[in-house]
């Protein structure tokens, strides 16, 4: 294991000291992405590897081959959807990493699961993901059961004006009765 500990420590160090490798004259021309392409040009400088230009891809900036695809765990990475792979799994080199299309009430299985079984989940953290999912589903629960029963707006609005006050004045009920008319003639135009 500490043979192992030091390959990740060397890789971290080499993918440390790696340069960005982007096409030739990328920064110049809009229209070149920045995927690597070997230059071609006879008088290419990147070609030719002069001293102050881009560094090429070489194979001396490659990861040692026994820690190549590991996670920096140490441990060979496993996408998880559901909580049967799970009995797949060996847990003294392998982690999980459950995928992002997978839904919150599978993922609260599979984390609940694996944190049983003691199993590594490498992209979250077991308890914390665990609490905010069950506070999610809990909310959500809560707001299914309240009953919000709510008139319709206009419903409410002709209630009002249905109401008339006791002690209105002959003025008052008289103007009242020529808004209702006014709002019943506007409606039919």
């Amino acid at each position: 294991m500490t043979q192992l500990n030091a390959l990740l420590e060397l890789r971290s160090r080499i993918k440390g000291k790696k340069p960005e490798f982007i096409r030739q004259d990328n920064p110049k021309r809009m229209k070149l992405n920045y995927k690597w392409r070997k230059p071609k040009g006879i008088h290419s400088k990147i070609r030719h590897r002069f001293k102050g230009r881009r560094k090429m891809p070489s194979p001396g900036y490659k990861s040692p081959a026994a820690v190549k695809g590991l996670h920096a765990t140490g441990l060979k990475m496993i996408i998880v959807s559901s909580p049967a792979d799970l009995g797949k799994i060996s847990k003294a080199n392998e982690g999980v990493i459950i995928a992002g299309s997978v839904g919150s009430r599978k993922r609260l299985e599979i984390l609940k699961k694996a944190s049983e079984m003691k199993i590594i989940v490498l992209n979250l953290n077991t308890e914390e993901s665990i609490k905010k999912i069950e506070d999610f589903m809990n909310s959500k629960k809560k707001k299914e059961h309240k009953e919000i029963k709510k008139e319709p707006a206009s419903e409410h609005k002709k209630a009002e004006e249905a109401k008339e006050p006791e002690n209105a004045t002959d003025e008052q009920k008289k103007k009242a009765e020529k808004q209702e008319k006014d709002r019943v003639l506007t409606k039919r135009t």
